[in-house]
This record gives C-alpha cells, structure tokens and sequence, in this order.
C-alpha cells in the first residue's frame, strides 16, 4: 500500500438553499497520505469534470488556516477529527486506508446552504458591521507605541483575535449558537485601551445583531471551544455577557 490510501466519500450535494439535498457516493483510490483534504477534493473535482459531472463546490481561499473560508464537517466533526486544525491544514495521514468519510456542510438556520458544502456566512459580518470596530479621528496614524498597553491585557487581546470566523463553533454547538464568535469579537478590543471607550456600545450592538440573525442561546456545552480551530476558551463568552448585562443595567443604549 505504500504511502497511498483509498477512501469512501458520501458527500451532501444540494443545488441551491431551497433545493432538496442528498448524499451521493464516491470511491477514491491511490490518494497519497501526504496531501491535504481539499488537493483531495481537488482530485475528486477534477475526475468529475473530466467525466461531465458536476464538480463539488466548497469555499476555500489561503489554504493556510487565516481567512476561515474552508469549513464543513468530516463525520459530525466541524473541521475534522484533528484539534485546533482548519480543514484545509488536515492531510490525508490523519485518516485510515479503507474508511467513510461523511462530508456535511454547516448545520445551523444562520447559514444557509449555498451549494453542496458551501454556506452562506454573510450573518457574521453583520455582527461583525454592528459594532466590531473602533471609531478613530482621521489624519496620520499615531505612533505604534503612544498607548501604553500591558503585557497580559495584550496577550489576551490576541488570542481573542485569532478568530477566523469560520463558524465551526456554530456548528459545533446544539443550538446553533454564535456566542464564541461574537464574545472574541467583542473580548479583543474590549481589552484594549483604544476600544474600551465604545464597550458599552459594542457589547449591546453586537449581541442584538447575532440574535436578529437568528443563532441559538448559549448554554454552556462547551462544544464551540472544542470545535474552535484557534482554540479561542469559552471565557470570552463570560465577558460578554458580563459587559451587556453592566451596559443594559446601566441604561446604556445602542
């Protein structure tokens, strides 16, 4: 057998967000264990088109775990089975020669299915447009180091801020929830001096914005922190709820 593998894929193809689904069968064979899971579909892609079939669409852009576009689910599992790992860095070693593989795209009434593995994520950017940002005075930007910020404040700033938003954490969660997402979001410039004066602000804007949506409650299963790539802690979740419930008390308004 070598270095090569052969694979069952039973991929979830549907035409449009109204269209019924279905999953359709296909038997890879020769797959080398060093490639990554989309140079797979890839190939997958390319036997279909060569055979006047519909190829499989799929996001994807950088291939390198930065832009969060890839994103569907291998067996249930959103991103695959290894931890802190987009779908795009997962290669074919992780899998056993012989095995089915389950290929879903994001479950969740927020994201619609697009095309087969692909969904419509624009839900995050609306929360992201309602309050993810500092508003700044034009001119020269100011000199990188003229506000002071400590060590931990901005260590902790970065870890919020290494989302993606690839929206495994919707998908992971039972309820749909986007809490994981919108809580890093907020947490990363909450932390820092030149957001703190629109925390109040954000925190209500935002939070408003992912239930207009349309995603589910958080209710503490954790299973967002798990399915995170960037393995982002559920604190941020802590912090943002915190935050709203402070600005709604003290009669802040959006």
């Amino acid at each position: 057998m070598g270095d090569t593998i052969r694979l069952k894929l039973k991929v979830w193809r549907q035409e449009g967000p109204k269209a019924p689904g279905r999953f359709e069968t296909y038997d890879l064979d020769g797959i080398s264990e060093h490639i990554s899971f989309l140079e797979m579909l890839d190939m997958l892609n390319q036997r279909l088109i060569t055979e006047g079939k519909t190829p499989i669409t799929f996001e994807h852009d950088c291939r390198e775990g930065i832009c969060g576009s890839c994103g569907f689910a291998i067996n249930g599992q959103p991103h695959g089975p290894d931890p802190g790992t987009t779908v795009c860095q997962l290669h074919m070693r992780t899998f056993k020669d012989g095995e089915t593989l389950v290929l879903e795209p994001w479950r969740a009434r927020a994201f619609p299915v697009m095309k087969d593995l692909q969904v419509d994520r624009n839900a995050f950017e609306r929360i992201q447009a309602a309050g993810g940002y500092n508003s700044v005075n034009c001119g020269n930007a100011p000199d990188g180091n003229s506000v002071p910020v400590g060590r931990e404040a901005a260590s902790q700033a970065f870890d919020a801020a290494a989302c993606i938003g690839c929206g495994a954490c919707v998908a992971a969660c039972k309820n749909g929830s986007a809490s994981l997402f919108t809580s890093a979001k907020i947490g990363h410039l909450a932390m820092l001096p030149q957001g703190a004066a629109e925390r109040d602000r954000r925190s209500l804007r935002m939070v408003i914005q992912m239930d207009e949506e349309g995603f589910g409650s958080c209710t503490n299963t954790l299973e967002c922190e798990a399915a995170c790539p960037k393995e982002i802690s559920v604190r941020w979740i802590q912090r943002m709820n915190r935050d709203y419930l402070s600005a709604a008390l003290r009669g802040k308004r959006p």
